[in-house]
């Protein structure tokens, strides 16, 4: 019963602090956007792929080998052997970080021309390489108090660096902006460094404290050999894993600028719409999905143990009631971005562009929610290798599209391969799960009734809102969701797509 309760605990925590850091992430992303423009988030998130793939390398396997092996030695009662293998993980992750922080600052320009195609990115780079160690120790501290079922101390910790970076990137923004992109950029991902820092520094500060709180119970600590053996053991499958994942979503973010380029109409925006996409357009059709993915995450242990104990009615119930939610869910917030989407994009960006790739996009939101949801919950089943297989596969096809399609067909034939690249890992991971869960997923109440109702109920109120001339865009959005989600709901209720059966064993 405590442990039932400390993790509804972890879980109400990480589900808020989830909500709020992407909150806050969107109305910061507004803010910068405004500031350094299209071009400008472009830049930046073509820094950052960069940066992920080094960060990939050295912190990817550390968190999970610190929890694990922490874990064990908890159970063994070793105050001494649990300080032993934090040490030896904090060694090892702070090597490999410096080794790729060097190799990112001797190879700033190397990267910036060769890879990038843009010098202006050669400050930035050098900047944010230098965050990497205090990165691989923050990864150290929330493995060690994930082994000490804490959630705390990581949900406060991102909260802090959120706020941290805020802070430094508003001073810094309007101080540089005058001297061109290249250093505006690198004033913000100063404000990134600068919050791996603070975050590494409170986290470094609840460690000592918690540390106290071990009992010092006769048990044996692990060699220092072994200890080694046992990290690599751990860390360097997951992190080869996720390495050649991440490896392949940088090639596909550099690509894809390059491709842009090509092209007679979008060729001198090139950076300007991989920045509107990527960095302003995805992140508010992934908003609503906060909420789902905090349950797929939340799922993962559960779908582990009903597995482990033969419950198979459990999990197919289970399953197939989480995917008929996420798919009701989707339908509807598709439909309002479908309708609504140049409104909201005008609305937070000040962008009628970010406006129209939200209409776009948003047909593939309930394809990018059941991907999500399926995801999480195939890996709870011990179908991780699958899964990376999937995302290996749809990587290596979108590198070999963009490189074909996009000199020729610009933005749209990008939008073209989000469409295909959705369509194609969805329908691999919804199928597989059902597979190994055997779950019942009825098409025409799941998807075909909720769809089209969906469509239907959100343009009727669009038409009726629209005849009230000279509304802003907040109260029109407004009034659309208002009006159009609980007459879907009660649409749904009506023709027995959803019951309160299904409400009651949804919550149980």
């Amino acid at each position: 019963m405590i442990q039932k309760t400390i993790f509804i605990k972890n879980a109400a925590i990480l589900t808020v602090s989830s909500l709020l850091l992407r909150f806050i992430g969107i109305i910061f992303k507004v803010w910068l956007a405004s500031r350094i423009g299209s071009e400008g988030i472009g830049l930046y998130q073509l820094v950052f792929s960069v940066y992920m793939l080094a960060a990939t390398f050295a912190t990817s396997g550390i968190c999970t080998a610190v929890t694990r092996l922490v874990a064990d030695e908890l159970a063994l009662g070793s105050k001494r052997g649990v300080a032993k293998i934090f040490r030896r993980c904090v060694e090892i992750t702070l090597l490999i970080a410096f080794l790729s922080t060097l190799i990112l600052v001797f190879g700033a320009k190397v990267i910036a021309k060769y890879f990038l195609s843009d010098m202006r990115a050669v400050p930035a780079i050098k900047i944010l390489s230098l965050s990497l160690p205090f990165m691989g120790l923050s990864s150290c501290f929330r493995g060690y108090f994930i082994a000490r079922r804490k959630a705390s101390p990581t949900a406060l910790s991102q909260l802090f660096e959120q706020v941290v970076r805020i802070v430094i990137v508003l001073l810094l923004v309007g101080k540089y902006a005058h001297k061109g992109l290249a250093f505006t950029c690198g004033a913000v991902l100063l404000g990134d460094t600068v919050a791996e820092l603070a975050s590494a520094v409170y986290l470094a500060l609840l460690y000592l404290f918690d540390k106290r709180k071990l009992k010092n119970l006769s048990g044996r600590a692990r060699p220092p050999f072994k200890i080694v053996k046992a990290v690599a053991h751990i860390a360097v499958p997951i992190t080869l894993g996720r390495y050649l994942n991440t490896a392949l979503r940088t090639a596909e973010n550099i690509l894809v600028p390059k491709c842009l380029s090509k092209n007679r109409t979008t060729g001198q925006n090139a950076l300007s719409q991989f920045g509107m996409i990527k960095g302003m357009a995805l992140p508010i059709l992934f908003f609503p999905s906060t909420l789902l993915n905090s349950l797929s995450t939340l799922l993962i242990p559960e779908m582990s143990e009903a597995a482990a104990r033969g419950r198979k009615g459990l999990v197919r119930d289970a399953v197939g009631g989480i995917l008929r939610i996420t798919a009701l869910i989707s339908f509807i917030f598709a439909a309002v971005f479908m309708t609504a989407g140049k409104e909201i994009g005008m609305l937070i960006y000040k962008s009628n562009d970010v406006g129209f790739l939200l209409c776009m996009l948003a047909p593939i939101v309930p394809l990018m929610y059941l991907d999500s949801v399926s995801d999480g919950i195939l890996k709870g089943l011990d179908q991780q290798a699958f899964t990376f297989r999937t995302s290996v596969i749809d990587s290596a096809i979108r590198i070999v599209l963009v490189i074909i399609i996009l000199p020729r067909f610009g933005l749209n034939g990008f939008i073209g391969i989000m469409y295909f690249s959705n369509l194609l890992t969805c329908g691999l991971n919804v199928g597989r799960l059902i597979k190994v869960s055997e779950a019942e997923f009825d098409a025409v109440k799941t998807v075909f009734i909720p769809l089209v109702g969906a469509i239907v109920i959100t343009l009727l109120f669009d038409t009726l809102i629209s005849m009230i001339h000279g509304l802003p865009n907040l109260v029109y959005i407004t009034l659309l969701c208002v009006t159009s989600i609980p007459s879907y709901i009660a649409f749904l209720f009506m023709l027995g797509s959803v019951s309160t059966d299904d409400i009651r064993n949804y919550v149980r």
